[in-house]
């Protein structure tokens, strides 16, 4: 019986020479493509912003009220949340010296920026203006401008996703959002 990943005539042991070479140039490939590691102090760096931002979520979370299992209050779940957030980031607080999977900030960082600013300035008009224009400015800015979408699929997927989630959320679930319809 033939292996079906060679080419016909092919010896099996230059089958898997072809391969060995081929995952090692995909491999040179992909390192040269990497941004340069930002090194331990950065991984640290970044381990205790996410540990203070679950710290802050927790302390909010709690304010709003834990409830009880059987009848939880609103802080319940996002209290739950942070606690994962403090636990993960206080291990990669301990664990992160060795990593070396930060990269350096560079161009492509002021991307993530951008979608972070994005992010508050609809937490910042939900309760003002309603959900409806802020979630589909939003996804239209991260589909057009960070997505690198075209205009006419982030116009469209903007639309139908937050009609969906006007369906799915204030008409089925009878969720109170904040809205203007």
């Amino acid at each position: 019986m033939s292996d079906p990943t060679q080419p016909p005539g092919a010896a099996p042991e230059q089958a898997g020479l072809d391969l060995q070479e081929e995952t090692e140039r995909l491999q040179a490939e992909l390192e040269e493509a990497r941004p340069p590691h930002a090194g331990p102090i950065s991984q640290i760096a970044a381990a205790v912003v996410a540990l203070a931002v679950g710290v802050f979520g927790a302390v909010g979370s709690y304010a709003l009220g834990l409830g009880r299992l059987t009848q939880p209050g609103p802080g319940l779940w996002p209290f739950a949340i942070s606690v994962v957030i403090i636990v993960l980031s206080a291990v990669l607080v301990v664990t992160g010296r060795g990593l070396q999977d930060t990269e350096r900030f560079s161009r492509s960082s002021l991307l993530t920026a951008a979608g972070l600013v994005t992010l508050v300035g609809l937490a910042a008009l939900l309760p003002v203006i309603g959900f409806e224009i802020p979630s589909l400015l939003l996804m239209f800015i991260w589909l057009r401008w960070l997505g690198k979408e075209s205009w006419r699929s982030s116009i469209v997927i903007s639309i139908g996703a937050v009609a969906a989630f006007y369906v799915l959320f204030v008409l089925l679930l009878q969720i109170p959002l904040p809205r203007l319809i």
